[in-house]
């Protein structure tokens, strides 16, 4: 079992920057055996959407609406994922949500709320 615990959301003005944290803990040999993690978001009214994935050693990758704003990345001796945001837009506004899987099993945490307004 994992357990995802995201942090960092809030309201920012457009332009602005934010940096979202994903903290996995669980099994040492869960854990061990996580694969790629990622990062989704749901606005309100629409599907749950891809926004950026990193696998545990590699290249990332992307949703094109966040392409050249957006860094995702993981620092695995921490168990830990990051989402660098600059450049936000109104459009962003959405509960972002970690993700992870390992053999047989997807893991999401419970969300953070990232609001772009102004």
């Amino acid at each position: 079992q994992v357990q995802l615990v995201e942090s960092g959301g809030g309201l920012v003005q457009p332009g602005g920057s934010l940096r979202l944290s994903c903290v996995a803990s669980g099994s040492i040999f869960s854990l061990n055996v996580m694969g790629v993690m990622g990062w989704y978001r749901q606005a309100p009214g629409k599907e749950r959407e891809l926004v950026a994935t990193i696998p545990r050693g590699g290249s990332a990758n992307y949703a094109d609406s966040v392409k050249g704003r957006f860094t995702i990345s993981r620092d695995n001796a921490k168990n830990t994922m990051y989402l660098q945001m600059n450049n936000l837009k109104p459009e962003d506004t959405a509960v972002y949500y970690c993700n992870t899987r390992t053999p047989g099993n997807v893991y999401w945490g419970q969300g953070t709320q990232v609001t772009i307004s102004s």
